[in-house]
């Protein structure tokens, strides 16, 4: 009997099938784009076919995959509730507004809602920076239920990144203070150091801090903040023109750790 099943994964519009076992463990993957099948053992060649019956469209080649790398070493072994790749752009929001998505007529827009609309912003911003050679994680859990809106990996280093909604605000920062327009001012700045030390923790590399801040009207720096980079959404395509800090082999290698939910019970 065949207890294999099919897990999609979409990854910057490209859909790839894995086949895995009950245990969660993958026994191959579908590459549509490509149109081949990559066992990683024959034996189990019928019964990979069979589970993918319903998703093949066309003639397919199969056979073995090309030679892995670390990485996509790593990536096979992961079981697929523990690979946080697949996370959307706010996807802690998505599914707190899926469970309670508040009263339908409210005099305010909700917040969460503006929160989910920046981290979005922020989120499409790095995944473009994918041809470049960057990875971008999102909504990666940390303990005691904080996370990391964005963690941005590539050539230029490692970066925990906060997302703030500011749309048509005037914002002042005066380290560690953040003010967003006549709210009173929060200590955003610690949050985000916090964030990257525990990442930094977690993954036994440096990792900067980054602070976004999505539609702000104007932006006021007293003075420039120790260690931390504010930014605005437009300004994270300059990512990808820093390098020379991570070779591609030691990118993939700290993807492959980072996108491990296991990675961060230790943060």
């Amino acid at each position: 009997m065949n207890k294999l099943r099919v897990i999609p994964t979409w990854r910057h519009g490209q859909e790839r099938l894995y086949v895995c076992r009950t245990d969660g463990h993958n026994v191959a993957w579908y590459d549509r784009e490509a149109a081949r099948v990559h066992l990683l053992s024959e034996d189990q060649r019928e019964d990979v076919l069979e589970a993918l019956g319903p998703f093949l469209t066309g003639p397919v080649a199969v056979g073995p995959p090309p030679v892995p790398t670390p990485a996509e070493l790593a990536r096979l072994a992961l079981h697929p509730d523990d690979d946080l790749a697949p996370n959307r752009p706010g996807e802690a929001l998505l599914i707190a507004l899926d469970r309670d998505p508040g009263p339908p007529h409210r005099l305010r827009p909700d917040p969460r809602r503006r929160a989910l609309d920046a981290e979005q912003a922020v989120g499409e911003a790095l995944d473009a920076l994918d041809g470049a050679g960057w990875h971008a994680l999102h909504s990666v859990p940390l303990p005691g239920g904080d996370r990391i809106h964005h963690l941005a990996i590539g050539p230029g280093g490692l970066f925990a990144i906060r997302t703030v909604a500011a749309r048509k605000q005037r914002v002042l920062v005066a380290d560690p203070m953040v003010a967003l327009g006549r709210h009173e001012p929060r200590p955003l700045l610690r949050g985000v150091r916090a964030d990257a030390d525990r990442a930094s923790y977690a993954l036994t590399a440096e990792v900067h801090p980054v602070l976004v801040l999505v539609g702000a009207s104007d932006l006021t720096v007293t003075a420039p903040p120790r260690g931390v980079r504010v930014l605005s959404a437009a300004d994270l395509p300059a990512l990808s023109r820093t390098g020379g800090v991570l070779k591609p082999a030691d990118v993939e290698a700290l993807h492959a750790m980072a996108r491990d939910r296991g990675t961060w019970g230790r943060a």
